[in-house]
């Protein structure tokens, strides 16, 4: 009888030692469990050919096609005369030429002949204007000798992510020899779930998306493994979210007369109707013994300041302190001066002319000189500080807090969770926690990534926003939209505004020397394309040529803090006309007579991000105008994308179009760390009944049973999907 392997077996006793390597290297495939995890990312038809039409450039594709015609051709190379074979493949779509060179070329001249049927793989690349293969790997489809069609799965072939040094019909061959494996998998779906839901069992799935007959296998065995991972995600969630309510914390109820009702009377606008809601949620959840966990999402300029404020002006009437973090100093710089103006007399705590019921707000930040610093320190630990705003500064280990009640987060994306765990371990118990992001979240992303918190929205703009419209600028195309948008720039100076230019880099020597080249004046870089447009090259010709006589300043990550606050607080106060700046502006930075926005090379910025600068104007009672400069072509998806953003102000609709356009990284862990995505069949976009109805079914477990001692398979897949570094993103929240 044949062996057959168990699942936690390392692929070297299955497969060899130097496939083994390669399945490791290549694709992060170390046990057969893996590579039955491993499933087709599509499906090639026998009797329908694959699309050649819209093949992308320079990626690693496999294509099933039909050859249509084969010739050797002799060259006078370097070394002497040379031959080259030239195939073209049809799929009734469109043709693609594959390249044989020298020695390579006896074999599938021999093999290549017209009409037959095979698989190719290889990076796209285009030669004289025609897109090719050179050298691609290619599997025979016809049925002579020990290569049958039976071979390839009857009527589909599952063409598998792959990489140049493993193509698909090698991965394909491997998981054959490990398929007998998958009668063992242990099902994490607990029975009642799985028949209820009229699920497949998990080892008929497997062996289904491997090796699939018919379209409704394949749709069978995927439905069964988006509900494997749907589920267990959530279950991690819902106990994340189950020990939080087990955690102690101090209940926070706002003292009738405080500083909370001080500050809603000196307010010059009433709070809109979703900034009311949302408080409510928020004081709801401040006045229980458990520490609220709560994410605040909204529109750009949809007012999540102010709810924030509020929540934490209620701590403080109720004996505690709050901390807002920021992810950059001119961001904290700009949260604690708006906070002190809107505050007035009450952020005036123990100074002459402060209210009676008055508190400090202190700024704590990294380059703050020794004797701020200190003064600073000392406010926070004796409780004269009820509100301190700060960076990563705030959470030293130098920096104790009297008794810290509330932790705000601003732009929650931009702070790794041991930053935020850090912050939250200062209270004496737990604090309560608020995460605001101003990137709004699809729903479906809100209950995977943010699973662990609940959710508030805030849609709607305050009273006196105003529209703003966005135009894309084709610069190459038509050069002379990139002259009226200066002069647009310069009539919008001419009515008492200001303008924002943002640009991809700063473009002093150090980045000069980072990037290899000379200046973005145009001058192309090693690959033949100019480098992005930079702030200080950028700054100097506008004010040498179309907005020579305007008053313009710089600002960008590498100047000194006290600088980057000096152009900051002269921009807000009218003194500069325009301000040329990287995406420090991206963020939180509120000029209200700033009116008119310009995007240099627009298409090098993600859609979220545009959707974040844009947001910088329009804050005030005059229309906001934004132009979008690109010189890639009209047909090219980067313009596509800056389409999308200059068609929409829905924030929300532009994080669907986001999220579609980029990959969706690690849900549970950071994207950028480089680890296998949890997810590879269930799509957050696409799968949002799947996951709603999982984290239903979750929380309903968990709550009935928080150690799964009654559903050992359950926990078995979850101690597979939380390795060590997973499980500590999810304990730290």
């Amino acid at each position: 009888m044949e062996r057959v392997p168990a699942l936690d077996e390392p692929l070297k006793k299955s497969l060899g030692p130097a496939t083994a390597k390669v399945m490791a290297e290549a694709l992060d495939l170390h046990t057969v469990g893996d590579l039955l995890h491993h499933y087709p990312r599509r499906y090639a038809e026998r009797g329908e050919l694959t699309t050649l039409s819209d093949l992308p450039l320079d990626e690693h594709v496999t294509v099933v096609a039909q050859v249509a015609d084969a010739r050797v051709l002799t060259f006078n190379g370097a070394k002497g005369r040379g031959q080259r074979l030239e195939v073209t493949i049809t799929d009734g779509s469109g043709r693609l030429q594959l390249v044989f060179f020298g020695k390579g070329v006896h074999k599938p001249h021999k093999d290549l002949l017209p009409g037959t049927r095979a698989m190719f793989a290889g990076k796209v690349s285009l030669f004289n204007r025609r897109l090719q293969l050179a050298h691609p790997a290619y599997e025979l489809l016809r049925g002579d000798g020990e290569q049958t069609v039976d071979a390839w799965a009857g009527a589909l072939i599952p063409i598998y992510p792959a990489t140049t040094k493993l193509e698909s019909w090698k991965i394909a061959k491997a998981v054959d020899a490990v398929l007998p494996s998958a009668a063992d998998a242990v099902d994490p779906l607990p029975e009642a779930l799985r028949e209820g839901r009229g699920l497949a069992e998990l080892p008929d799935a497997l062996r289904l998306v491997h090796r699939p007959r018919t379209k409704a296998d394949i749709e069978t065995a995927r439905d069964r493994l988006k509900w494997d991972e749907a589920f267990v995600l959530q279950v991690a969630l819902a106990r994340r979210r189950h020990a939080d309510t087990q955690l102690p914390a101090v209940a926070r109820k706002p003292a009738p007369d405080g500083i909370l009702d001080a500050f809603d009377a000196r307010l010059p606008f009433t709070l809109t109707e979703g900034q009311r809601k949302v408080s409510a949620e928020i004081f709801a959840d401040l006045a229980t013994e458990h520490p609220m966990h709560r994410l605040l999402q909204g529109e750009v300029g949809s007012g999540k300041t102010m709810v924030a404020l509020r929540a934490m002006l209620a701590v403080v009437d109720a004996g505690g302190q709050a901390a807002m973090l920021a992810p950059t100093e001119v961001l904290a710089q700009q949260h604690h001066r708006s906070i002190t103006e809107m505050m007035g007399e009450l952020a005036e705590g123990g100074m002459l002319g402060g209210a009676d019921r008055a508190t400090k707000v202190v700024l704590l930040t990294g380059s703050m000189g020794a004797a701020a610093r200190r003064h600073a320190l000392l406010d926070l630990v004796t409780g004269e500080a009820g509100l301190v705003i700060g960076t990563h500064a705030l959470i030293e280990d130098k920096v104790a807090f009297h008794d810290l009640g509330l932790v705000v987060v601003d732009e929650q994306h931009r702070f790794g969770v041991e930053q935020r765990d850090a912050l939250r371990g200062k209270g004496k118990q737990p604090p309560h926690l608020l995460v605001m992001t101003a990137t709004p979240i699809p729903r479906t992303v809100a209950m995977t990534v943010f699973g662990d918190l609940e959710t508030s929205v805030l849609d709607q703009l305050p009273a006196g926003r105003s529209p703003i419209a966005s135009h894309v600028v084709p610069a190459a195309d038509k050069p002379h939209f990139l002259t009226r948008a200066w002069e647009r720039v310069r009539e919008e100076v001419a009515k008492g505004h200001q303008a924002y230019v943002v640009c991809p880099r700063i473009g002093d020597e150090e980045d000069r020397k980072k990037t290899g080249t000379a200046g973005a004046s145009g001058a192309a870089g090693d690959d033949g394309k100019r480098p992005p447009l930079a702030v200080l090259d950028v700054a100097e010709k506008l004010g040498a040529g179309p907005l020579a006589g305007l008053r313009i300043a710089v600002l960008h990550g590498r100047m000194h803090p006290d600088d980057k606050d000096d152009v900051m607080r002269r921009f807000a106060a009218g003194e500069l006309d325009v301000l040329v700046a990287t995406t420090v502006i991206e963020v939180g930075v509120n000029v209200p007579n700033a009116t008119a926005m310009v995007i240099m090379d627009a298409d090098r910025f993600g859609v979220s991000q545009l959707h974040q600068l844009r947001g910088r104007v329009g804050r005030g009672s005059a229309p906001g105008l934004c132009l979008l400069v690109s010189e890639m072509p009209e047909a090219s998806p980067a313009r596509q994308r800056l389409n999308a953003v200059a068609a929409t102000l829905d924030g929300f609709e532009l994080s669907r179009i986001d999220l579609e356009q980029r990959r969706e990284g690690d849900v549970l862990g950071q994207a950028q760390s480089g680890a296998r995505s949890s997810l590879r069949v269930l799509t957050v976009i696409d799968d949002e009944e799947v996951i709603a109805a999982a984290r239903e079914e979750a929380t309903a477990l968990v709550l009935a049973d928080p150690d799964l001692t009654a559903h050992p398979a359950t926990r078995t897949a979850l101690d597979a999907l939380l390795d060590k570094d997973r499980e500590e993103y999810l304990e730290k929240g």
